[in-house]
């Protein structure tokens, strides 16, 4: 029996953070049909408009944007944090996305990795976002006290280029081969039409997902990086791993 795309009251929601309106669907949008389809209810964060890119104007690329979530199956939201190329890690931001993890109360939360060779906003808003969650939990932040103390899950961070992945951290390989997730990804991905015209980024995100998938025998895998060790309850969830050999 298929999945059916309706939330499941015992999994807390999945927060992804982009920088920009592309970067989740070309990150991990397969990781967000899956788990949009497995009945997991996911919410997006853009956080600038693209105000800075060669192709598309803001409102293009609004629109883009919510046509691929709506490819996804995830809800989508944008909020301000200085605009596209003019983000700065300063301790208001980081507490408005503290304020927004306490608002959507997610388990499991996504962002752009650190590694600093990459768009300046990406790695910025990983650190702001991982800085944040930390913040989220502390009872005692007064910019914080309209919404009660949450702490998250995992945080896991996506690349958005292979040059973004980083070095020090095992990946975590999520198989998104089934025909059903690869359309709807692909699909959320063709949405940025205004991209598409500079390269074909679609088409270099699937292949990076068949080089991961190769890796563990799937036809499509995408690799997360957990900020933390993740802790398991038994070893039962353990039963792939990417050697083959």
């Amino acid at each position: 029996m298929k999945p059916t795309p309706t939330s499941l009251p015992d999994r807390l929601p999945l927060l992804a953070f982009g920088a920009h309106p592309d970067d989740i669907e070309f990150g991990c949008g397969g990781v967000i049909a899956l788990e949009a389809r497995t009945g997991r209810d996911v919410h997006l964060v853009v956080c600038s408009r693209g105000e800075s890119g060669t192709n598309g104007t803001p409102r293009i690329r609004t629109a883009e944007a919510r046509a691929a979530a709506r490819a996804l199956g995830a809800r989508l939201e944008f909020i301000e944090l200085g605009g596209d190329a003019h983000f700065e890690e300063t301790v208001a931001r980081v507490l408005t996305l503290a304020a927004l993890i306490r608002r959507l109360r997610p388990g499991l939360v996504l962002a752009p990795s650190v590694v600093e060779n990459q768009h300046p906003d990406h790695s910025k808003l990983g650190r702001m976002v991982r800085d944040a969650a930390r913040l989220a939990r502390y009872g005692g932040v007064a910019e914080l006290k309209d919404a009660a103390p949450h702490a998250i899950g995992p945080l896991l961070f996506y690349a958005v280029a292979p040059e973004a992945e980083p070095r020090d951290l095992a990946p975590v390989l999520i198989d998104v081969s089934a025909p059903e997730i690869v359309a709807a990804w692909t699909a959320a991905m063709e949405a940025h039409a205004s991209q598409l015209k500079t390269r074909d980024y679609a088409e270099i995100q699937l292949a990076r997902a068949r080089v991961q998938g190769s890796r563990c025998g799937a036809t499509h895998a995408i690799a997360l990086f957990p900020n933390d060790a993740l802790v398991l309850d038994s070893l039962e969830p353990l039963a792939r791993a990417a050697r083959r050999l």
